[in-house]
């Protein structure tokens, strides 16, 4: 039964007429349901949850009861529904289920109302999280090295119903926005004045020579130190300490040019954080700094053994200067931030704050602040003063807590009534657009025409600037990087005795590749089916070896013709070819199923409870691909690899990371393959072939509902269908660039909307 199962793989893809689904629904389905399911799938307490007589009509099936429906479709496939010791239908009957089922399934009725779903409100993830830091202060701060992973859901990390939040969690957002605020802002003007270690060792001495970390007197002497000064005022801070001897302290002379001279009482005996200063103003030129120990002392009878000798030692000396133009100073994100002060265009206090704090809640709430957000801030800004804190430390506490607002961590948008469609406002549209693209906030381009209410009539436009942008790389990195399951080079750790050529630097080099291969379609607006035919790639020297590719040297990626057959296209890159391999051995199981869910969308269903694995069968004797036969054999494996072998089998020809071969473990590589269908295919050549010519439209459209899951937040549902369609309508008709998808997403009632 089993094989006529997976004669799935030759059924059609469109769908039957709907009218006629239904008819036959009512007059086979529902019979062959009575008979062979609902004994088990009905009742108050049916197996697995799932009650196939809540389902009367089509409409149920494909809607409400989609995804049970889709459990159905994969035990019909996989054999195990019915079971073994279960009436058994006969091979007609099974092909009719596994047909209506199927085309149930990809049929729907378009031309009713429009449902674009609903995302679940959902915070920035930590990559959308440390982007938007970049952008709103100018900072570089590492969020994905001080805030938790985040849950992944379909396979995303910006999944809203998965992107859970805890007291612990806003905790961390508190403690990142108080960083932030302090790096990002200077409350203490004179924190901008230069300073200058000058170090001890460098110091000519009159009598002997510096050497270490600090100056030793040890006896009376003078030491020296030429600097070239700005014109300014400067203050020279040393820091010193002394062993006591005799009946006054030790005493230290410190001079800065003609201008600036005194004599301190070194009275401290251990380091101190407070220097001897002093301070004068200096035009630019040369001057020389002097220190000088003047009263050493030394009485070895004395019976206090720590007040037998005077020394003197300075242990650090710092100039600070020149003190002028400190408003020039200030880093670019606390000018971004505090653009206007106390006094600037006539302003006073609280007005300068007032347009400060709006215009950063603004851009931070990606929409206009609200008058009573306002208020709620200015309160907060008024109590800060009254802790005594002056203009800039009181607008950095209004911009933690401007941080650490829900409508900073969330993407927050309208709330509709029950059942009613809601239209994205501008400044909504402009957010979802800017973390589908940029992984991060709109830029002022953005917010002014969601200002002017000019997006809409621009979106065109503006998407094609956002593609052309050094920030669209955020696409591939998090979208691609999640996709193809890149992330996972990070942690693979091929076998090392097996796999001597592998090393962090090496899968790097793979990441690389598929990241500049992936963002090479984007930038040059290439068909989405060159993901899986490209002709080319980017390697440098040292992944090229690895592939054997002679010409390539040196440690820069460039692109590179691929005339071999057997390179071209994701499928024979390192990466994914690593990725879904054991850390021993490739796994045709796991490249098999990588195929059938991240390219086609049509991913096997979960193996059954306690299936042994191939090492743990000891028995299993010769070949890979011999052990894996014997393997399927146990009635419970079967069903799960009749799809995956044949495929993941044609990748056999690359090792556990992905280099060409011809044998394994001494045994010749048969890399052919045969589908349940009939359909024999060899090679990764042969496999890109089927694909391409006989499965392209599932790849298209499985690609489109991976990008729209990464676009909107949320898995796809059956209400997407009608959408998803379109985009794949205008994708063909645009002979499938890229661009084409990402114009036709933005424009869809799906990203364009929200349901009640």
């Amino acid at each position: 039964m089993v094989s006529l199962a997976c004669t799935l793989w030759t059924l059609p893809v469109v769908g039957a007429d709907r009218a006629e689904l239904a008819a036959a629904y009512e007059g086979k389905i529902v019979p062959f349901l009575k008979t062979y399911c609902v004994d088990c799938h009905s009742s108050d307490a049916p197996e697995a949850g799932l009650d196939l007589t809540k389902f009367h009509n089509i409409d149920q099936v494909t809607t409400v009861g989609r995804k049970k429906w889709s459990s159905v479709l994969d035990m019909l496939v996989n054999g195990s529904m019915p079971p073994e010791d279960s009436d058994q239908p006969t091979a007609e009957e099974l092909h009719l289920a596994l047909s209506w089922t199927q085309d149930a399934l990809a049929s729907i009725d378009c031309n009713g109302p429009v449902n674009p779903g609903r995302e679940t409100i959902r915070r920035l993830n930590r990559i959308e999280y440390e982007n938007t830091i970049r952008d709103l202060v100018g900072i570089d701060y590492k969020a994905t090295e001080t805030l938790p992973a985040d849950d992944v859901g379909y396979g995303f990390d910006n999944i809203g119903d998965v992107l859970s939040t805890s007291p612990l969690l806003f905790e961390k957002f508190y403690e990142a926005a108080d960083e932030i605020a302090s790096q990002a802002i200077v409350v203490d003007k004179n924190s901008l004045i230069p300073r200058h270690d000058l170090p001890p060792a460098k110091f000519n001495l009159k009598h002997g020579q510096a050497y270490g970390s600090q100056l030793t007197f040890a006896s009376n002497n003078v030491g020296r130190y030429e600097v070239e000064l700005e014109p300014g005022r400067y203050t020279l801070a040393v820091y010193a300490y002394a062993s006591q001897s005799g009946d006054e302290p030790a005493k230290m002379s410190v001079q800065l040019g003609e201008k600036a001279k005194d004599t301190f009482s070194v009275r401290n005996t251990s380091a101190s954080d407070k220097p001897f200063e002093i301070t004068a103003r200096f035009p630019r030129g040369k001057q020389t700094i002097e220190v000088a120990f003047l009263n050493d002392h030394y009485d070895p009878g004395n019976p206090d053994p720590n007040l037998r000798d005077r020394n003197l030692f300075i242990n650090k000396i710092e100039l600070l200067g020149p003190d002028h133009n400190l408003d020039a100073r200030y880093p670019e994100s606390h000018k971004r931030i505090v653009f206007v002060r106390p006094g600037d265009k006539g302003l006073d206090e609280l007005q300068a704050a007032q347009q400060v704090i709006a215009r950063f809640a603004s851009r931070a709430f990606r929409r206009p602040v609200t008058n009573g957000e306002m208020e709620r801030l200015m309160i907060l800004y008024g109590m800060a003063k009254e802790d005594g804190l002056n203009f800039e430390g009181s607008i950095r506490e209004v911009v933690v807590g401007i941080l650490c607002a829900p409508h900073f961590l969330f993407k927050v948008e309208e709330g509709s009534t029950e059942n009613e469609v809601y239209t994205l406002s501008d400044y909504e549209l402009a957010t979802r657009l800017s973390y589908f693209l940029w992984s991060t906030m709109p830029d002022e381009e953005l917010l002014e025409h969601a200002w002017k209410g000019s997006l809409r009539p621009n979106l065109d436009a503006q998407v094609t600037r956002m593609l052309a942008d050094p920030k669209g790389i955020a696409l591939t990195k998090n979208f691609a990087g999640q996709w193809l399951e890149m992330r996972k080079l990070e942690t693979v750790q091929p076998d090392r005795r097996k796999f001597r050529d592998f090393s962090p630097q090496l899968a790097e080099d793979m990441r690389t590749e598929t990241e500049r291969f992936f963002q090479s379609i984007v930038e040059e607006d290439r068909s989405v089916l060159d993901l899986l035919s490209a002709d080319y790639s980017f390697l440098n020297e040292r992944l090229a070896k690895h592939y054997g590719i002679d010409g390539v040297y040196g440690d820069e990626f460039r692109k590179v013709p691929l005339k071999d057959p057997n390179r071209g296209g994701i499928l024979t890159q390192a990466s994914v070819l690593t990725v879904t391999s054991n850390p021993t051995r490739t796994s045709p199981v796991k490249r098999g199923k990588w195929i059938l869910d991240n390219v086609l969308g049509t991913p096997p269903p979960d193996p059954p409870a306690n299936v042994p694995t191939l090492e743990s069968q000891k028995k299993l004797t010769g070949s890979l691909r011999q052990r894996m036969k014997e393997h399927r054999e146990n009635a419970a494996c079967a069903s799960c690899h009749a799809r995956m072998d044949p495929i993941g089998f044609a990748l056999e020809n690359y090792d556990a990371i992905g280099k060409w071969r011809t044998k394994d473990e001494g045994f010749e590589i048969d890399a052919s393959g045969e589908l349940p269908s009939g359909t024999k295919f060899a090679g990764a050549g042969g496999l890109k072939k089927l694909l391409l010519d006989e499965r392209k439209e599932e790849f298209v459209h499985n690609l489109i509902s991976k990008t729209m899951t990464y676009a909107l937040g949320r898995g796809v549902e059956y209400y997407d269908e009608c959408a998803i369609r379109q985009i794949q309508a205008e994708m063909a008709q645009k002979d499938y660039h890229f661009s084409s998808m990402i114009h036709a997403i933005v424009h869809s009632p799906s990203f364009q909307k929200r349901g009640g």
